[in-house]
């Protein structure tokens, strides 16, 4: 069983509450752009597994089916202890290759390229992990866990670490032994020196401790969160390529036959030579870090989550009503959706090319509408529904981008992707 879908209530109810108390203390760790770019992300992530096909299900039926060694039986409880600290055992070796190898490293940055540290944070995650996560949890199913055990382990032990991404809990004493908790998390997500490279588990720590991983939060050593490479950008469809995007720029900029294949097994940062020397890439300055941070007016941020908020409305009907229905309106309804939360992350970062992509968004959606509806795959109230959110959803950001424009702000200053 999937626990995931019913416990996004309640990640939202805690985002707000956590919000509140912050700004309540003043200690107020939320910013709109950072926090919608986090949520958009998390959408983005759900959004991608409505139309991409999962390899990982299919490899992990076939061994289910013909390699698995029977060793586990989901009707006996021992057995699903046994289950989570496998799981947990290889979700610490996936954790710790996805920072220490380039390729890897590609798709599971975008849960660590935010500069702020709260509970949204935790909803960023990578819309790639098809290429990536799967493999290491394959020995689970050589060795005879069920599908619905590994599909109920693994979704509670992503719930458990919600709560682990806030800057509102102290150290916990004895617990901070034996599992992870938000103290030596906001460890891993530093970009400190000290910090890299740290503290991998994800219910438990023991397994840092054991192979060496383990670094305790030091009072003294503020984290400062975010990547060394700073994205610069709100926008999630870049956020999820930009690290394959430079492997791909490297691999053709290189003279060396050897470094152009080095490149997608190399360690994380690695780079060749003549490529690095010629385009270098800036790095944070921790001594004088400063956020990435372009600014709308107050109105224009009201508008942007209200505009998020529609878009939240069309993936939750998505999930609720045509999953599972004809294919194509599903696919229809999702590229809506994806199109949409990247033009919001292109206003928000003052891209030269929210226009123009807004402009595009219009007649995607429109022809997807008019595609579906000579289809007979939606009936009149649903394209008087789509043709009225179109409305709505243009009406609202044309709104800002006309007056971010006419006040100068960031949207002509064509920062960000």
């Amino acid at each position: 069983m999937d626990f995931v879908p019913y416990a996004v209530p309640f990640f939202l109810l805690l985002i707000l509450l956590e919000f509140c108390w912050g700004w309540l203390k003043g200690n107020n760790t939320y910013r709109v752009n950072d926090s919608l770019n986090s949520l958009s992300l998390g959408l983005l992530s759900v959004a991608t597994k409505f139309i991409f096909l999962s390899i990982g299900y299919i490899v992990f039926a076939r061994i289910e089916q013909d390699y698995s060694l029977g060793l586990l039986d989901s009707q006996v409880t021992g057995h699903w202890i046994i289950g989570l600290l496998l799981y947990d055992f290889f979700y610490y070796w996936f954790h710790r290759i996805s920072h220490e190898r380039q390729f890897f490293w590609g798709s599971h940055v975008v849960h660590h390229q935010s500069e702020d540290y709260n509970l949204s944070t935790a909803l960023r995650q990578t819309s790639t992990s098809f290429l990536t996560t799967w493999v290491f949890y394959i020995p689970c199913f050589l060795l005879g866990m069920p599908i619905e055990m590994y599909i109920s382990i693994a979704s509670a032990h992503l719930i458990y670490q919600f709560w682990v991404h806030s800057q509102h809990i102290p150290k916990l004493g004895p617990l901070e032994w034996l599992l992870i908790t938000p103290s030596n998390h906001r460890v891993h997500h530093a970009q400190n020196e000290q910090y890299i490279d740290k503290n991998y588990g994800g219910l438990f720590i023991i397994w840092d401790r054991l192979f060496g991983t383990f670094k305790e939060e030091d009072e003294n050593e503020p984290a400062i969160y975010g990547i060394r490479t700073p994205l610069q950008s709100w926008n999630p469809a870049w956020a999820n390529i930009h690290i394959f995007v430079g492997m791909l720029r490297d691999a053709w900029r290189t003279e060396a036959w050897r470094d152009k294949l080095r490149i997608l097994w190399a360690r994380t940062g690695w780079r060749p030579a003549d490529a690095a020397a010629q385009y270098p890439l800036p790095k944070t300055d921790l001594d004088h870090f400063e956020k990435y941070d372009p600014q709308l007016t107050p109105a224009s941020n009201v508008i942007i989550i209200a505009q998020y908020l529609l878009v939240s409305i069309l993936h939750f009907w998505t999930s609720l009503e045509l999953l599972g229905g004809p294919y194509w309106l599903v696919f229809g309804a999702t590229i809506i959706q994806i199109h949409s939360i990247i033009v919001i992350g292109m206003v928000l970062s003052g891209s030269a090319y929210a226009r123009p992509m807004e402009y595009t968004r219009w007649l995607v959606t429109a022809g997807i509408l008019y595609s579906l509806s000579t289809a007979g795959l939606i009936t009149s109230t649903l394209l008087t529904s789509g043709i009225l959110y179109l409305a709505v959803s243009a009406g609202l950001m044309w709104f800002v981008i006309k007056r971010e424009s006419h006040s100068h702000s960031v949207l002509d200053q064509g920062l960000g992707i």
